[in-house]
């Protein structure tokens, strides 16, 4: 089993990164969160509050954060799954997600990276999306605290490839 957690603040290259990863290797999928609320709706699993309520009673949430007006999400039995089928790249914003999902699983089964580029760069970035949030996305960024990782890339200045190439070398080397 193998899986890669990329932490890092909003724009820092999360989305981009996973993408050259599974250019790199098919076996890189992103782990679709499940989210509940509005807003974008690419890369997630769309749930209602009861379905959610039933995970949580079956002790099935690993992990879950409030952000931009919408809960998310990380279930045990879709990343389990994810595992056994693929590498699953799960994007996290909170550091203390990090161990509740390391916690979940055999011991050195995540790569665990820290993406993350300067303030200014991270705002461009946003602005050039055009989702009309960006004071959201850079309170968000300025909330979310460095960690200590198996590996930190500093997507200012390390082209989206060349990340991938290192992240992929990292967890074939695991």
């Amino acid at each position: 089993m193998r899986g890669v957690i990329l932490y890092g603040p909003p724009a820092s290259g999360k989305d981009t990164v996973t993408k050259s990863l599974s250019d790199v290797d098919p076996r890189y999928r992103l782990f679709r969160r499940i989210k509940v609320g509005s807003g974008r709706t690419e890369g997630y699993r769309l749930a209602t509050v009861a379905e959610v309520n039933r995970l949580r009673a079956a002790g099935e949430i690993l992990w879950e954060n409030r952000r931009y007006g919408a809960t998310y999400l990380v279930d045990r039995g879709f990343l389990a799954e994810e595992l056994s089928e693929a590498w699953p790249v799960l994007h996290l914003g909170q550091p203390d997600a990090i161990p509740a999902i390391l916690g979940a699983f055999p011991p050195d089964c995540w790569l665990v990276v820290y993406l993350w580029c300067s303030r200014p760069v991270a705002e461009r970035r946003v602005v050039a999306r055009d989702t009309g949030d960006v004071a959201a996305r850079m309170q968000a960024w300025d909330a979310t605290k460095p960690i200590s990782a198996d590996l930190s890339i500093d997507t200012g200045c390390v082209e989206a490839g060349d990340a991938a190439a290192v992240i992929d070398a990292a967890v074939r080397g695991r």
